[in-house]
């Protein structure tokens, strides 16, 4: 077993709330507070891993993740420690409140709420293609299936989870129900990338945000707002801004009672949120679902995160 302590604040049951409300995850509450169950392939292998976190002194507390399925736990604490932006120094985070009373009002209303990512940039990169012209809750359901159909199995505590299916898996993918178009061929060349190490989240990170763009948007199927979601919710890089999201425009109109901001309004607004951007921006997404339902109320958003 694992154990983690937060660098800033941080909260397992905020962590859990978001992927309740976000639909890619279809995750499940398992309806006690600081306890989530994740599973996934770890990068570089087929088979499933799962996670249970546990943060009994929910917020702030220790965080601890006990591994099932794996015989190498390292890498799945690894993964695990990104996917919940725990491989982050949030210590300075509280300052960009004091900086911005909009984001310090934000940050009391959901106390320890940090980015929560696909659970691999693969995974991200498939949603994307998935979720191309078609509902929120459509793409949902076919990414759902494949993981049940294609995805292996691993069980946690008596709960069966099963993780959407490796590159490997997908890379001989034909055809799939809910896939139309060049889809099935976009997932595969994704899973070449994935295999070739073109995903590699570290690698991605590590680049200037508008060099790692770009090298996303030469991938089959990936465009400007798919190489921001592969990026900021993939790979989890903190601070670069998710400049073709509209969605997060109307937050910032909501929680600033303006006008939508252009785009060099956006980049001055968010001047004072710099180290944790996308951290900032997640905030003012789920004030703005919160108040809107936009994407939990509709079937007719679009596949975006």
């Amino acid at each position: 077993m694992a154990v983690i302590e937060p660098r800033g604040p941080f909260s397992l049951t905020a962590s859990s709330r978001f992927l309740e409300g976000f639909t890619p995850a279809a995750h499940r509450a398992s309806g006690e507070a600081g306890h989530l169950h994740l599973a996934f392939v770890p990068a570089g292998t087929d088979d499933a891993a799962a996670v249970c976190c546990r943060q009994p002194a929910d917020p702030d507390g220790p965080v601890t993740i006990e591994v099932h399925g794996s015989p190498d736990a390292r890498p799945v604490v690894d993964q695990t420690r990104r996917i919940l932006s725990l491989d982050i120094d949030g210590s300075d985070f509280p300052e960009v409140g004091r900086r911005d009373p909009v984001i310090g009002r934000l940050q009391r209303r959901y106390p320890g709420l940090r980015p929560v990512l696909f659970l691999s940039t693969f995974e991200a990169a498939a949603w994307a293609i998935i979720g191309a012209r078609i509902s929120i809750r459509q793409a949902a359901r076919t990414k759902a299936a494949m993981a049940e159909e294609l995805g292996p199995a691993v069980e946690v505590h008596g709960e069966r989870l099963h993780a959407f299916p490796s590159p490997r898996k997908v890379a001989t993918l034909d055809a799939f129900p809910g896939l139309f178009g060049r889809k099935a061929e976009w997932l595969r060349g994704i899973a070449d990338a994935a295999l070739a190490g073109r995903l590699d989240a570290q690698m991605l990170r590590s680049q200037p945000p508008d060099e790692a763009r770009a090298r996303l948007r030469e991938l089959p199927g990936i465009g400007p707002f798919s190489a921001d979601l592969v990026l900021l919710r993939g790979a989890g890089e903190p601070d670069a801004l998710p400049t073709a999201e509209p969605r997060l425009r109307r937050s910032i109109a909501l929680a600033y009672d303006r006008t939508e901001p252009s785009a060099e309004e956006l980049e001055e607004l968010a001047e004072p949120w710099r180290p944790y951007r996308i951290w900032v921006a997640v905030l003012l997404r789920t004030a703005l679902e919160d108040e809107t339902r936009e994407i939990r109320g509709t079937e007719r958003g679009r596949a975006r995160a």
